[in-house]
């Protein structure tokens, strides 16, 4: 059988930019890695557009860097050969009604977890005999039986470039407007958290260290939502788009949200990164350098089960030591309420703790972004699957 060329990806737009953030950086590997032809579908195109910055507002349909993206629901197409509903979005009926006419490979990417039942789960068959078609459950994964981890082909080995090379960056830094801190032997950090985050508390202990930091923010939305975290800061307005906060030898820079590509070279230029959700999460796996996840807030604390099954795995060739630093800091930032934290008694040590231990944390987060890269990528795995899934309906 003739490989499935056209693929039609679906996403809603659940969590600000998580959820577009996966499936544009899928959509464009799966163009030009796998030469295929794929349609975008995105419910909420003014929000995409802060990482699609191409994205015309005015247009229906239209190609970005080689991925075509139209409004959802679009009911008047026909489904392409293989249908990717991502993280449990429904299809619009209309065209779902249409998959067992065309022969549609019909697959569920989910969310990632590093939970154990992920391996019993993927990969199994859903049977919709209302439609009389399959639906498929793909789930990404950090064991070898999962669906794997979204990574460009290239993408360590570009790291590695920009890492190895001064001037690219101080480039950056400049692009940034903040050149001054390429001079700066300070230590940079980069913060992307959700506003349930323990914000203040990190920022008193790291106002209270003898060294200079700094800390990137990069910023959408309304600042008085961060009011709590940034109570203690003396703000100091820099530009129209910027604003500085300090604290001690603290300074916090507030920059508007970046490009995927900015971003991914803010975590691979700071030596401490804090990231949220999925697609950052998986992105700072893939810089290489220490980092705390902060999982999206769910009821019953189930997020906090999914961090602690995450850290058993990515820190199991860690030291005990560095398994507890690692797992007190990432209970602190994500387990409660900012506006119940305490300020009387912050927990400093453990925070100096962790600056403390940047260089063995950097050394074994190395380790694990190329251990985790020697398996195949969940774009490969996606193309396989389905091809597999496809040669079987012959």
């Amino acid at each position: 059988m003739a490989k499935t060329h056209h693929w039609d990806v679906f996403c809603r737009v659940v969590d600000n930019y998580g959820d577009i953030g996966i499936c544009w950086r899928l959509s464009q590997q799966l163009v030009h890695e796998h030469g295929l032809q794929v349609r975008l579908f995105i419910d909420d195109i003014v929000t995409a557009r802060h990482l699609i910055s191409m994205l015309n507002l005015n247009q229906t349909s239209q190609m970005v860097n080689g991925v075509e993206i139209c409004p959802w629901p679009n009911v008047s197409v026909t489904p392409a050969q293989v249908v990717i509903a991502t993280f449990g979005c429904e299809l619009p009926e209309t065209y779902s009604q249409q998959l067992a006419a065309h022969q549609s490979v019909w697959i569920n990417l989910e969310y990632l977890s590093a939970e154990l039942w992920v391996s019993d789960f993927h990969a199994q068959i859903s049977p919709q005999p209302m439609l009389g078609v399959n639906k498929y459950f793909f789930f990404p994964g950090f064991f070898p039986d999962t669906g794997g981890l979204l990574r460009e082909r290239h993408l360590l080995a570009t790291r590695d470039a920009f890492l190895g090379t001064a001037e690219k960056q101080a480039a950056f830094w400049k692009h940034l407007g903040l050149d001054h801190l390429i001079l700066d032997n300070a230590i940079k950090i980069s913060l992307f958290c959700y506003p349930q985050a323990n914000i203040r508390n990190l920022f008193a202990a790291l106002a209270s260290i003898e060294q200079t930091i700094h800390v990137v923010m990069p910023f959408n939305g309304d600042i008085s939502q961060w009011s709590t975290a940034f109570a203690d800061c003396t703000q100091i307005k820099t530009g129209a788009s910027r604003l500085l906060l300090q604290q001690g030898k603290l300074n916090v820079h507030l920059l508007p949200f970046l490009s995927q590509v900015d971003y991914d070279h803010l975590l691979w230029a700071c030596d401490l990164n804090f990231v949220r959700g999925e697609d950052s999460w998986i992105r700072a796996i893939w810089a290489g350098k220490p980092f705390v996840w902060q999982p999206y807030r769910q009821a019953d604390a189930v997020h906090l089960k999914k961090m602690q099954a995450f850290l058993a795995v990515y820190a199991e060739n860690a030291s005990v030591e560095m398994q507890d630093l690692l797992s007190r800091a990432s209970l602190d930032w994500s387990s409660g309420d900012p506006d119940l934290y305490s300020m009387t008694n912050p927990d400093k040590t453990l925070w100096q703790s962790l600056i403390n231990q940047l260089p063995a944390l950097r050394g074994y987060a190395q380790h694990r972004a190329n251990t985790l890269a020697q398996q195949s990528d969940l774009a490969t795995k996606l193309v396989i699957f389905s091809e597999n899934l496809r040669n079987s309906q012959v």
